[in-house]
């Protein structure tokens, strides 16, 4: 059901050289103008992110979480029943900029819980 995981950063080098070092793997780094990613990759596939996006509102590191994406086949459809539910819609449905990775969008549930909702297609 988990399908991603992004770890916020405002020193993306000191982040990338931590978790490098802390499990002895070297991330895939892919950068998209002030938007950077290191990925943790499985089998060619990249499962999570520490990711440094300035631009995106609010997306920093805390103390208190991790943002987890949740798979999903129908974006728009969890999005509407999220916000008929209680939710926020924090980041709508957006196009990752790496071709062929799909499309996210961010939600902030009724107690103030952000999660992502991901699409590959």
């Amino acid at each position: 059901m988990i399908a991603f995981f992004e770890i916020p950063t405002k020193d993306f080098k000191k982040s990338v050289a931590f978790y490098q070092t802390l499990f002895g793997e070297q991330l895939a780094i892919f950068e998209f103008g002030d938007e950077k990613m290191a990925c943790f990759m499985k089998d060619g596939k990249s499962i999570g992110s520490i990711s440094s996006a300035p631009s995106f509102n609010g997306f920093t590191p805390s103390k208190c979480c991790v943002l987890v994406y949740f798979a999903t086949d129908d974006i728009e459809g969890d999005v509407k029943r999220a916000t008929a539910n209680g939710a926020t819609l924090f980041t709508p449905k957006t196009k990752i900029q790496v071709e062929g990775w799909g499309y996210f969008a961010i939600i902030e549930d009724p107690v103030s819980n952000r999660i992502g909702l991901y699409d590959e297609k």
